[in-house]
């Protein structure tokens, strides 16, 4: 597998961007300079991050998220055991 990662991301299964392998190696997000823990999808063409808000859920069950732009930095999470 590449280290390249996708210009969008999401973490629902039910998303075109989903990509489950790709979610299992760990993913992080620095938005604006800051790391986010709480980011949904990201797209870094675009300039924007849907992050949840609180505990909040819509309709059908799912997180409320709000769309956010600013600069996305997307990359690969490397762990202490390799």
């Amino acid at each position: 597998m590449t280290d390249t990662l996708p210009d969008r991301l999401a973490i629902d299964p039910k998303s075109p961007f989903h990509d489950a392998a790709l979610l299992e190696r760990g993913i992080g997000i620095r938005f604006n300079g800051v790391e986010k823990t709480n980011v949904e999808e990201y797209c870094v063409s675009e300039g924007w991050v849907r992050v949840a808000v609180g505990r909040v859920l819509d309709r059908r069950g799912n997180p409320m998220t709000l769309k956010v732009k600013g600069t996305v930095e997307p990359y690969l999470r490397t762990s202490d055991a390799e």
